[in-house]
């Protein structure tokens, strides 16, 4: 089994080194510093954090202020509070105006499992997807969390980067470079199609594995980027797999299934199948055990890919 690894302690990490190089990059935090690991950024560099307390919306308008001074601000919320609480501040203050402010959404999807439905982010990415000029990054691994670091804090303009609270299986090793816009194909095959994104990767590699014994040889594409997307990528793998299935810790709304189905629609349309959570909240309780619950098991995935492959006329 894959060792598993904190996001949020990666995350932390990282922006302590971000901040180390580049002296324009200042933290906002709504009282959750703790969760988001940026008390570590506080700690070293008390005099560019700021602690809003539960303020979301202020945090936000006080970041665009500090955008338009030349500072680049990274903000931090729990990922259902960014989409809710505070959207019409990340619109109306950072996205109309395009200002350089990354907003950070930890506790994504149902990472936050024993605080009920009230704190999943079941459609967080659909949210921040439709915000124009907005890119939008979910990652995978703690890895994956470093390289998204690095490469939004020289990113001009407004990101919404998505990490999960709890520890994951590490997917990449040290010398995975991220770049926004651009799909990792993870396996080879020609039969069908896995696109995933965020942390279910590692039950998608499973999936694969368990369908390649039965002779279906998946190309497995990890998606870290939603917005931009990597429109190429899933054009070749329609137009060579002949169907594909997205794999999503997110509602089928509006998230990954429905930027590649926008993809596919304007190009070649094949045999589409999503996991994910269809148009519920969840409950309270173990992680592993809710993102079984609500569709996103490997046997889920797998039955997925049956349903395509069938509609592909294998």
């Amino acid at each position: 089994m894959a060792e598993t690894v904190s996001m949020r302690d990666a995350y932390g990490e990282a922006l302590v080194e971000i901040g180390r190089e580049n002296p324009s990059v200042v933290v906002l935090d709504s009282d959750v510093s703790h969760s988001t690991k940026t008390v570590r950024f506080g700690r070293e560099f008390p005099d560019r954090f700021f602690n809003f307390g539960i303020q979301e919306a202020n945090m936000v308008d006080a970041a665009a202020g500090m955008a338009t001074a030349g500072l680049t601000p990274f903000v931090h919320t729990f990922s259902f509070l960014a989409a809710l609480r505070a959207s019409e501040q990340i619109r109306t203050s950072i996205a109309y105006n395009y200002l350089n402010v990354k907003i950070v959404g930890a506790y994504g999807g149902l990472s936050d499992s024993y605080d009920g439905a009230s704190h999943q982010s079941v459609f967080d990415l659909a949210v921040m997807r439709s915000m124009p000029g907005m890119t939008v990054l979910a990652a995978s691994d703690e890895v994956e969390t470093r390289a998204m670091v690095r490469e939004i804090a020289s990113r001009p303009g407004p990101v919404f980067l998505r990490l999960c609270r709890n520890a994951v299986p590490r997917i990449f090793d040290e010398s995975h470079e991220f770049v926004v816009g651009r799909a990792h194909r993870l396996r080879e095959g020609r039969d069908l199609t896995l696109a995933v994104t965020g942390i279910l990767v590692s039950r998608t590699m499973e999936a694969a594995e368990r369908l390649a014994a039965k002779g279906v040889e998946c190309r497995v594409l990890q998606i870290g980027s939603l917005k931009p997307i990597d429109s190429e990528a899933i054009e070749n793998a329609a137009g060579e797999t002949g169907a594909l299935v997205t794999v999503e810790e997110h509602s089928i709304i509006g998230g990954l299934g429905s930027a590649v189905a926008e993809v596919l629609g304007e190009t070649i349309p094949v045999p589409l199948e999503r996991v994910g959570l269809h148009d519920v909240f969840a409950e309270s309780g173990d992680y592993s055990r809710l993102l079984d619950s609500y569709g996103m098991s490997v046997d889920d995935i797998t039955a997925a890919a049956g349903r395509a492959l069938e509609r592909k006329g294998r």
